[in-house]
């Protein structure tokens, strides 16, 4: 058995020394039941042990264990709220990671369910499935909004793996990436910055208006903005166990990244929790080793979209516009997004928002979805109650609230979870922020 969560270690992949360490760490978690509040990996693990009279988790069979691995959906909670992480304790428990060490090991193996590495196989070509979804936004749009479970998205469920019952995010006909080819740049104060936009596949192709409300809050303030030549940040492969894939995008991303930041100075900002946490944490354990000190660039000069803005206001020499002469709201109920918590960051989108004078009340629940995982056909009865709770944590925090209520999310997915079950769709903090300075969407 060896405590590692390092892709490149020779015993990474080995099925005997991954259930060993699984057997390990499963028994540490059985005794402290800390996280079992998070996801129902853990009331599962501890209802299988519970039943033996010696509560040994060593007798847990290959199909348990892997059951637990299932119901993980990389929120990264129970690494925020350990004790016995490899920083704080000698035992060096990092649930999440020992989660994708283990799926690796079962998509290497072909231990893998069908259904799941077909799903697989489709959902996480983002790149290839936006680029088609706003060609053919009108059309591909009516399947995607057709009435839940209808015979469409059945249809869609089947040939795609996407739940044939959960709200999903439309394509938008342009493009980020077109939209900024066209965009004529004017800075609103001397040059305080200048940027790369990573857009994400989500701003990219989706949510695009987030993109827009980024570059434009970013140019009033001074803050020069580019667009990126890499792709998708691969979190759908790594999240599903193919390793090699995500290996093969990370590489591909970090020499771009990286030529990027030396060539132009520039740092990266990322407006989606996600996609940030991948640049700045999981590339440089994955990546490949020659190109490990590529990998620590990118992640030194990644920011969050809200993080890199309030470090422009907090330095010595430099700082925000903070005339907000459009729409304020009285309150925000502001939903923050499990990889902002995993990043360690603190919670700099509330800080921003702050700035227009508003009252921001914070909602920490997870919304259940990880990309691919919470939109997965067979998952739903774990992730909409999650969703569900989420819901109600918002509509009570906007009960309590005074006034005009505004509710916000850094995370395109969660937010749609959101929708789904609320009616009514958050907005990204960069967008508040932009009808906050009187900047229209379009």
């Amino acid at each position: 058995m060896t405590t590692t969560y390092d892709p490149h270690h020779p015993l990474y992949l080995d099925e005997a020394d991954v259930r060993g360490e699984l057997t390990r760490v499963y028994d540490l978690c059985h005794g402290c039941r800390l996280c079992f509040k998070f996801c129902t990996s853990f009331p599962t693990l501890f209802d299988y042990i519970d039943r033996f009279d010696d509560q040994d988790a060593g007798r847990l069979t290959p199909a348990e264990q892997d059951q637990v691995v299932a119901e993980c959906f990389q929120c990264k909670l129970c690494y925020v709220n350990c004790p016995y992480t490899p920083d704080l304790h000698e035992w060096a428990l990092d649930f999440p990671r020992l989660m994708l060490r283990a799926d690796a090991m079962r998509h290497a193996n072909g231990h893998q369910p069908t259904k799941q590495q077909a799903a697989t196989r489709v959902m996480a070509r983002t790149d290839a499935l936006g680029t088609i979804g706003s060609m053919t936004a009108s059309l591909t749009n009516k399947a995607i909004e057709a009435r839940e479970g209808s015979l469409v998205r059945k249809v869609m469920a089947k040939t795609t793996g996407v739940s044939a019952t959960r709200l999903l995010p439309p394509y938008a006909k342009q493009r980020f990436s077109t939209w900024f080819k066209q965009h004529v740049a004017k800075l609103g104060r001397p040059r305080q910055g200048a940027v790369t936009v990573f857009p994400t596949c989500l701003v990219e192709y989706q949510d695009v208006q987030v993109g827009k409300d980024l570059v434009r809050v970013y140019e009033r303030n001074g803050i020069e903005c580019e667009t990126t030549a890499a792709g998708c940040c691969g979190a759908p492969w790594l999240h599903s166990g193919d390793v090699k894939q995500f290996t093969k995008i990370a590489d591909k991303n970090v020499r771009t990244l990286a030529d990027e930041i030396r060539s132009g100075g520039r740092d990266v900002v990322v407006p989606q929790p996600t996609c940030g946490y991948v640049l700045k944490k999981d590339y440089v354990d994955y990546c490949d080793p020659a190109r490990r000190d590529d990998a620590r660039l990118v992640a030194e000069h990644t920011f969050d979209a809200a993080e890199y803005l309030v470090k422009v206001h907090k330095a010595d020499d430099t700082e925000l516009d903070t005339d907000f002469d459009g729409d304020v709201p009285d309150d925000i109920t502001y939903h923050v997004a499990c990889h902002l918590r995993a990043q360690n960051i603190g919670f700099k989108s509330r800080d921003l928002m702050k700035l227009t004078g508003a009252k921001v009340k914070l909602v920490q629940q997870c919304s259940g979805i990880d990309g691919m995982w919470g939109f997965r056909d067979g998952n739903e009865e774990i992730a909409v109650p999650i969703a569900k709770k989420l819901a109600d944590q918002i509509d009570k925090a906007k009960a309590k609230a005074e006034g005009d209520v505004a509710v916000t999310g850094d995370c395109s997915l969660a937010n749609t979870a959101i929708a789904e079950q609320t009616g009514n769709r958050p907005a990204h903090p960069i967008s508040l922020v932009a009808r906050a300075y009187g900047i229209d969407p379009d």
